[in-house]
């Protein structure tokens, strides 16, 4: 791998929507925009970055939605993980065929496809130069992939969290809706928790605080915004101490 220098982070989790997979389409996988992904994330991996992936599964499907319908929540929430191992093998086949070589890690023992996630193995991995994907959350129902994102960031190391989103920072409310919404460059884990903003889940903020992880939202949509981040430029918004 190349040099680290030039880099504020070194080993960086990075947490995808499912919804970052579907392109403009309202369902399932956009090959287009998985293969524009993977060329970015490999750059960001050239650069010798220690890469941790958690990608949701939202753009498959969504315990919690199928739960409102009448669903068992626990058997919609075990649907959903076996979708974030769907999108997990799509990201996994695109970044090895650009040289990247890349382990998919279970919560779920699933061995013909995957690894199960052992902590100790998944830092070896990174030491190793590998890309990781972690992939169905927890292992637990009633866990977002958000908190499972702030658990495997504590578990292997990471310097941060890193949240890809649709919009290009953290806003005092939703700015599709509300015209007056104006952008918060940095807060603090407490506000988010005390404002209701819809950054991560309450679990997953708290998991941070606690650990002192910061959190950087960004938008995914930008060309070059994960490499920005990973190089220290002030791109999108920070949550931390």
């Amino acid at each position: 791998m190349a040099t680290t220098g030039g880099l504020r982070y070194h080993r960086v989790l990075l947490k995808l929507s499912g919804e970052a997979l579907m392109g403009t389409g309202s369902f399932g996988i956009d090959p287009e925009v998985v293969r524009v992904l993977s060329d970015e994330l490999a750059s960001v991996h050239a650069l010798g970055v220690q890469l941790a992936l958690v990608v949701g599964g939202g753009n498959i499907f969504r315990g919690v939605k199928a739960a409102s319908a009448g669903m068992d929540r626990v058997s919609g929430d075990h649907m959903g993980m076996l979708a974030t191992l769907i999108n997990s093998l799509a990201l996994q086949d695109q970044l090895e065929q650009r040289g990247v070589q890349t382990r998919v890690l279970s919560a779920i023992e699933i061995r013909q496809v995957a690894e199960p996630f052992i902590r100790r193995r998944a830092i070896r991995h990174l030491e190793k130069g590998r890309a990781i994907i972690l992939a169905a959350g927890t292992g637990n129902p009633y866990f977002t992939t958000d908190s499972a994102a702030a658990l495997r960031a504590m578990e292997v190391k990471a310097e941060v969290l890193l949240k890809a989103t649709k919009v290009d920072g953290i806003y005092s409310a939703d700015p599709k809706t509300n015209p007056d919404a104006t952008r918060i460059d940095r807060l603090s884990y407490r506000e988010v928790l005390e404002r209701g903003l819809k950054v991560m889940d309450a679990t997953a903020i708290s998991l941070c605080m606690d650990n002192r992880l910061p959190i950087v939202v960004f938008d995914i949509r930008q060309d070059g915004n994960i490499r920005r981040v990973i190089q220290g430029e002030p791109i999108g918004s920070v949550v931390g101490e």
